[in-house]
């Protein structure tokens, strides 16, 4: 759910009011996440030196899909606790839960905190800093959650800004449609640095046995200066199944509890609603346009896009795929 901080309030474009598309895909796995945390997770393991269930919200963004998200994973550990594990002591009382909020720095935490549900059952802390590192004391969580963010890539590749260099991603913005493989090989081999040091950070941080839930999209393979466009690329990889199942098995300190590639229903996808569709983009990747081009051709490319919603909503109806999302569970070896 990482964004920007460019709108990332109560504005017009703000993500808190845009962020539509990112609630349907939590919305779309929400039985899934119980679903791993009721059959896969070993409670009394996790809460033998504790009665604290330490739970990381990586991406938060600034609400409200992160409490969302948080709500339901909290009600699924009492659940769990409550309900399926027969053989933790009954004389223990429910455990208390702590959640640890973690975006970017840049990351607009006021109005996160200012928007934090008054009836949560949990405490609530602010972590600033890239997920790609460490953020959290040696085994000191028990379950970590990062949605519609872990595609977000640390870099843009070195390789796609050198006009000498094969991956040269001219006039285009990402890997998506490129014909030259170097440019593709260029995101993945990032990906994969990426992911080796998300995956170090967590394996120090989660404790054996807790567990990490990891989702996102996912898409099949395939007026501005010329300049400026050649040189921008978008910082995101959207990984398939065996991206995933790859960086896994070459970091070796978590198992694959569960893998699933499913198609949610998106009323802004399948209604093809491009107006609301656009605004939801343009709250997550705005930073990024403007830091490149600027305010000013920002604004414009955006409205410009928007005054073309209907254009695009036809052109959706006939071309766009149905959303996929990829849904991995893993738990620390």
């Amino acid at each position: 759910m990482a964004s920007f901080p460019m709108n990332a309030g109560d504005g017009l474009y703000s993500y808190s009011k845009n962020s539509h598309l990112q609630k349907e895909i939590i919305d779309g796995v929400k039985e899934m996440v119980r679903d791993v945390i009721i059959r896969k997770l070993d409670i009394k393991t996790i809460l033998s030196s504790s009665n604290t269930i330490h739970i990381t919200e990586l991406g938060c963004s600034v609400g409200p899909n992160t409490f969302s998200s948080m709500q339901h994973i909290v009600e699924a550990l009492k659940d769990k606790y409550l309900y399926q594990d027969q053989l933790i002591d009954s004389s223990k009382s429910i455990p208390e839960f702590q959640i640890f909020f973690n975006d970017q720095v840049t990351n607009d935490f006021n109005t996160l905190f200012c928007l934090l549900p008054v009836d949560r059952s949990y405490y609530a802390s602010g972590v600033p800093g890239s997920f790609h590192g460490r953020l959290f004391p040696s085994r000191s969580i028990h379950f970590a959650h990062c949605s519609t963010s872990i595609h977000w890539l640390s870099k843009i590749p070195k390789e796609l800004l050198d006009k000498n260099s094969p991956a040269w991603n001219k006039g285009l913005i990402d890997y998506v449609g490129a014909s030259n493989v170097e440019i593709v090989n260029a995101y993945v081999a990032q990906f994969e640095r990426d992911m080796e040091m998300f995956f170090n950070a967590r394996a120090e941080e989660i404790v054996p046995g807790g567990m990490m839930v990891l989702v996102s999209p996912f898409l099949g393979y395939g007026k501005l200066d010329e300049s400026l466009v050649d040189s921008f690329n978008l910082p995101l990889y959207l990984p398939s199944p065996q991206d995933m199942t790859k960086v896994v098995e070459k970091n070796g300190l978590f198992s694959i509890e569960r893998m699933e590639l499913i198609n949610i229903k998106s009323n802004l996808v399948d209604e093809a609603d491009a107006k609301t569709l656009m605004m939801s983009l343009r709250s997550s990747i705005e930073g990024v346009i403007i830091n490149h081009f600027g305010s000013k051709i920002a604004e414009e490319a955006c409205a410009r896009t928007i005054l073309k919603s209907k254009e695009i909503s036809e052109w959706m109806k006939v071309n766009y795929e149905k959303t996929s999302i990829l849904f991995v569970a893993l738990k620390r070896k």
